[in-house]
């Protein structure tokens, strides 16, 4: 008889989520916490589903060692030696990996497509990184990866550097050539960390990029709630132990993590390995056949708009062929207003700037879906065409870092306020990046250029929301005193 918890059996191999469906179909009169107790009558039914970790999943103690045959089974589909699953997102796993990787004023070669949670690792671990920037597309505008042999030249150059951290894929689903760049690290003997955060579905289909681990990387982490049918927050860490200390990236990890894991959140990112476990080619096959409709649509129907493939870019360069990248410029459409449209018609979209739209395509996606987002956005570009343009790079690929300082001896440094425009030639104090893609344009510790600051004044008046400013609307900027 099936279960009607749990309709696709995946208990019997995901023990995280056994443990949330025991408790959930137990009589529960719980003396612990969180404080509502399962009681939908003084809140609501936000709370109907909040299971802890540990007094919930499991015991307080954890008697039942569910967390440990869970990360034992996610390691062993990843092929590592060390895995562990994460309630922080792949926010929790970088900074992980920095504070695993390297001790304060250690220095790292970082791709600069980097998310901000990667930079605020190395403000956490007190790492000094040594930028490499990718290649632009000179058409489209858009980052196509990092060459080897431009993190080969940094490592030559900066024989201390103790690790290589790479983003791939990329935000917009381009790929640098991981299994090259593991043997750049390797030949340098230091180890190779990949923020796969955007590629979960990675290494499941022959048609799909092997993940990092398979390309020869040392480490990786990956957001299960990304492409995956998981919570959001729900993300993997998992290493192999040659080049990397497995206490050290225990200790790493436990330091960062809360005490009070949702055992809600690791449930579903377990019971998503176990979907991947016993379905994943044919899954990842759908997601693959319902991307390539999305795009055989887009570019067949809407005159001007260039759908994103690994044959319009330079040679050698590669997209994750599950990941749609639209660029507008062609149809003369803001795709901010076309973002709009797609909000209000109940299609929000995961990125959105004047020239680029993406929208994310995933395992849980069918055909049906794609075809109505696909005349929703359709409509929305006829009603906003305009004269076609030339792309503009974003600033967010284009910056090109000076750093001054360490980003950590920048964030704890004295700070005084001063005018945006004023602080050109200072050292910039805080991070600040358009979101989406929440790469940085300014981080702690680099020289304040022009070209940063007119950037963000572009992005700022287009409409682009710039995070993690002290002052959100861009006019003054904290600085190194």
């Amino acid at each position: 008889m099936t279960d009607p918890r749990d309709p696709l059996g995946l208990r019997t191999d995901a023990p995280l989520l056994d443990g949330w469906l025991r408790f959930r179909e137990g009589e529960r009169l719980p003396w612990t916490t969180p404080g509502h107790k399962g009681r939908t009558d003084l809140v609501g039914e936000i709370v109907e589903s909040d299971v802890p970790l540990y007094g919930g999943v499991d015991t307080v103690r954890s008697h039942h060692n569910r967390v440990h045959d869970a990360e034992q089974r996610l390691a062993t589909l990843w092929g590592a030696d060390w895995a562990r699953i994460s309630v922080g997102g792949s926010t929790h796993g970088n900074q992980t990996l920095c504070l695993a990787v390297g001790r304060p004023g250690d220095s790292i070669v970082v791709n600069r497509n980097l998310h901000r949670s990667l930079l605020s690792g190395l403000v956490l671990a007190g790492l000094n990184p040594i930028w490499v920037t990718p290649d632009i597309d000179p058409v489209l505008g858009l980052p196509v990866g990092v060459p080897p042999e431009r993190v080969d030249r940094a490592l030559a150059q900066n024989p201390g550097a103790v690790a290589v951290f790479l983003v791939e894929p990329g935000y917009l689903g381009t790929l640098s050539d991981v299994a090259a760049h593991a043997v750049v690290a390797h030949a340098h003997d230091v180890p190779l960390v990949v923020d796969q955060a955007w590629g979960a579905h990675f290494g499941f289909h022959p048609d799909l990029p092997d993940h990092a681990l398979v390309a020869g990387a040392d480490a990786l982490v990956t957001s299960a709630h990304k492409t995956l049918p998981a919570y959001t927050q729900s993300a993997y860490v998992l290493a192999r132990t040659e080049r990397l200390d497995a206490d050290r990236l225990d200790r790493a990890f436990d330091t960062l993590d809360t005490t009070s894991p949702s055992g809600t959140i690791a449930a579903s990112a377990d019971a998503a390995r176990a979907y991947l476990a016993r379905d994943g080619a044919a899954a990842t096959g759908r997601l693959l056949d319902v991307a390539r409709r999305a795009r055989a649509r887009l570019r067949s129907e809407v005159p001007g708009l260039v759908v994103v493939d690994s044959d319009l870019l330079p040679a050698g360069a590669q997209v994750d062929p599950a990941k749609v990248v639209l660029s507008l410029a062609g149809t003369g459409a803001d795709g901010l207003l076309v973002e709009e449209d797609l909000i209000a018609s109940g299609h929000p979209v995961e990125m959105a700037d004047r020239d680029t739209i993406v929208p994310l395509v995933t395992v849980a996606d069918d055909d049906v879906a794609v075809d109505r987002f696909v005349d929703v956005l359709a409509a929305s570009i006829d009603k906003r065409r305009g004269d076609p343009r030339r792309v503009v790079p974003s600033v967010s690929w284009t910056v090109e870092p000076e750093t001054v300082m360490r980003p950590r001896d920048a964030f704890f440094a004295q700070h005084e306020v001063v005018a945006m425009d004023e602080a050109i030639g200072r050292i910039s104090a805080e991070l600040v990046a358009p979101y989406p893609p929440g790469i940085p344009v300014l981080a702690p510790g680099e020289r304040v250029t022009e070209a940063a600051v007119a950037g963000l004044h572009v992005a700022h008046t287009a409409g682009i929301q710039v995070r993690y400013a002290a002052d959100p609307s861009l006019r003054t900027l904290h600085v190194v005193a």
